[in-house]
Formats: C-alpha cells, sequence, structure tokens
C-alpha cells in the first residue's frame, strides 16, 4: 500500500496540471426573459476550470454592463435589464400619447480570440429609447487567460509610441484603399491621429475600431482596420 499512495498523488498532480494547462470553452448564454421593451442578449460564457470560469465571466458581464446607457446603476446584468424595461414602462405611462417605437436593447458577444494569453471577447450593443436613431458601439475586451482580470493596453504593447506610428500609417492606407479623396483630418476633427479605446486581437492581427461619434460623423458608423501580425509583432509584449 505505501507504494500505491505517491503513484495516486503523482497522477493527482498530473491531473491538475492538465486541467490548468486546457484552454477555457464558451457556450453562448442567452437571456430568454420576457420583457415589454426589446430587449435580446446572447453572450459567451465559459465553462470548465470552474475558479478562473467564474472570474472570466464576471468580467465579461461588467464590461457588458458597462456598454449599457442607464440611469440606474446595478452590479448584475439581469438587473440592469430590468431596470431598461422599468424606464421604458415609466416612459410609457408618463407620455400615453407618444407613439415612440418600442424601445430596444440587442446585447451579443463574439469571441475573437483565444491563445495561452489572451482571450479576446466583442461585445456589440445596440440602444434605442426613441428618437432619430439608436446608439450602437463595440467594446473590445481583452481577459488575462491567468487571472480572468482584463489586460490593460500598456501590458500587451511594449512600445505606445512606436505603435502609435504604426497604428497611423496602417489607418492612412486603409482611407487610401476605400477613398483616395478622404484624409486623416476628416476623421479627427482637423486634430492628430489617436489610437482608439478598443484594441483587441483577431487570428489575423490586431484590430482596432472607433465607435460611433469617436471620430467623424454618425453617418460613417464604425471606423475600423487591422493590424497583421507580421506587422505589429514586434509592439506586442504577448498575444
Amino acid at each position: 500500500m505505501k507504494h500505491i499512495f505517491p503513484f495516486i498523488i503523482v497522477l493527482a498532480l498530473f491531473s491538475a496540471c492538465d486541467e490548468a494547462v486546457k484552454p477555457l470553452e464558451f457556450k453562448t448564454h442567452n437571456i430568454d426573459t420576457a420583457y415589454e421593451a426589446n430587449i435580446t442578449v446572447a453572450f459567451d460564457e465559459a465553462e470548465k476550470n470552474k475558479v478562473l470560469s467564474k472570474t472570466v465571466n464576471k468580467t465579461i458581464e461588467d464590461a457588458i454592463i458597462e456598454t449599457v446607457n442607464s440611469a440606474e446603476k446595478a452590479s448584475d446584468l439581469e438587473t440592469v435589464l430590468k431596470n431598461f424595461n422599468n424606464e421604458y414602462l415609466k416612459f410609457t405611462s408618463d407620455y400615453p400619447d407618444v407613439t415612440e417605437p418600442v424601445w430596444e436593447l440587442n446585447i451579443e458577444t463574439e469571441l475573437t480570440y483565444q491563445s495561452e494569453d489572451v482571450i479576446t471577447i466583442a461585445i456589440s450593443t445596440y440602444e434605442f429609447k426613441g428618437g432619430a436613431h439608436g446608439n450602437d458601439q463595440v467594446k473590445l475586451l481583452n481577459i488575462d487567460t491567468k487571472t480572468g482580470q482584463v489586460l490593460d493596453i500598456n501590458v500587451i504593447i511594449n512600445d505606445i509610441d512606436g505603435f502609435t506610428k504604426l497604428s497611423e500609417a496602417e489607418f492612412i492606407s486603409s482611407l487610401k484603399e476605400d477613398d483616395d479623396n478622404i484624409t486623416i483630418e476628416n476623421f479627427f476633427f482637423g486634430k492628430p491621429f489617436q489610437l482608439p479605446e478598443n484594441i483587441g486581437f483577431s487570428e489575423e492581427g490586431l484590430i482596432l475600431i472607433y465607435n460611433v461619434y469617436e471620430v467623424t460623423s454618425y453617418d460613417l458608423g464604425y471606423t475600423e482596420f487591422m493590424i497583421p501580425f507580421e506587422k505589429v509583432e514586434s509592439y506586442l509584449k504577448l498575444h
């Protein structure tokens, strides 16, 4: 028997190590609660590795909540949705003669990249509370695979100044592909090039997204471009 216990311990250690290196698996989680407002939610949820999955899922949920423009703050998504619906019901009660279309809140995510170091989730949120048009935005969320926490851009990029210059050159190149008459000044309201708030990974390289109103006019919608890994790799601390 004295030989069996060490053998079992070794097996357990190997099993634990094997479990630790397995990448997280994701499934789509839909919130199907019926609301008076038009609310649809479908987001990526981590499975396996219970401790890390719980942290990753909380990070994703918190990021989703940040994209919703709500008068009342809440720490969980279900409450955010209820608050949005209650706000709509109050509006219809206060202004029964207004024939605005039903309010909308549509949220969905996409897993765009997963490596040993980084998980990138794209969060797309569309919100309509009446008026000429709704508001939509995309948030790129980079998650540390070891901690489940958000990765700051300074942890990803090793030379912000050099990366900014590369990004400006790639941005100008992408403009010329679309229209030779468009200049960088058309996008930054006469100001110099600026990095977007949303930078994340795809399988081909680094994605940079400017949301509506962040640059140029609403009519042009999102502005995005990609820098291939072969061009950006020297600026990356991890990927």
